[in-house]
């Protein structure tokens, strides 16, 4: 089982809602989503989606462009982004998705020898406009970032013969790569590796590539090329 990872799928079949204005590369996206996922991606692996999956607003809507993804090669796991506000209750969604999907919440999952957990994310303190509004809604993530982590030792996390990746939607640091409360709490739980998404337009030599040693990976749909990336091997391939 490989792990891959892609954010940013920004779907919209219920209602579409062209991504040019963020760029040419965009255009036709969703169709090279589907075109290039099943030339790397095989039915045994895992595909993490950490958020801004759907642009609909209402969850039938959401389950229209999540059943096209849920028809592609893999288990996904599913974490909330920002624009996901179709995203309802979790225990409601848990039972909407289609056959092969998941999803994470406060909690983390185990498939295999696989631990995965994580939380949307907020933007960080820095020099940048940080409102009080900002900093309850940083501390709140920090508090299910706890929740996660809690859940995925419980499962496992950090003995051996188990791998762990952590999801966030947000980058865990603003851009000049400052330690924040995300950083603390992914140096004390030290997992396999973290994925993000969220910016758009950002080369990978100007992103978040490690925190002390954990590789830390950049998985916005457009930095990609829109298709997934390969975040963790076989165990048997190093």
């Amino acid at each position: 089982m490989r792990v891959f990872a892609i954010a940013d799928l920004h779907l919209s079949y219920s209602a579409p809602k062209p991504m040019t204005v963020f760029g040419a590369n965009w255009a036709g996206h969703p169709q090279l989503i589907f075109e290039r996922w099943p030339e790397v991606v095989g039915p045994e692996d895992v595909v993490l989606l950490p958020g801004d999956l759907s642009w609909a607003m209402r969850l039938p809507g959401a389950l229209e462009d999540l059943s096209h993804v849920a028809a592609l090669p893999g288990t996904k796991v599913l974490l909330r982004g920002n624009h996901d506000y179709w995203w309802p209750a979790i225990g409601k969604l848990r039972q909407s998705l289609p056959a092969g999907m998941l999803a994470i919440q406060n909690d983390a999952l185990r498939i295999g020898d696989l631990i995965v957990s994580g939380t949307r994310g907020w933007v960080t303190p820095g020099p940048d406009s940080f409102q009080d509004e900002d900093r309850r809604i940083y501390e709140r993530e920090l508090e299910r970032l706890k929740l996660s982590l809690e859940s995925a030792k419980r499962l496992g996390a950090g003995e051996a013969g188990t791998r762990h990746i952590l999801m966030l939607h947000y980058p865990p640091t603003g851009p000049n790569f400052a330690p924040t409360g995300f950083t603390d709490l992914i140096a004390r739980a030290a997992p396999d590796a973290v994925v993000y998404g969220h910016l758009h337009g950002v080369p990978v030599s100007r992103s978040l590539q490690h925190w002390q040693s954990i590789p830390t990976y950049l998985v916005a749909a457009d930095g990609l090329g829109f298709r997934p990336k390969l975040i963790l091997a076989q165990p048997d391939e190093g």
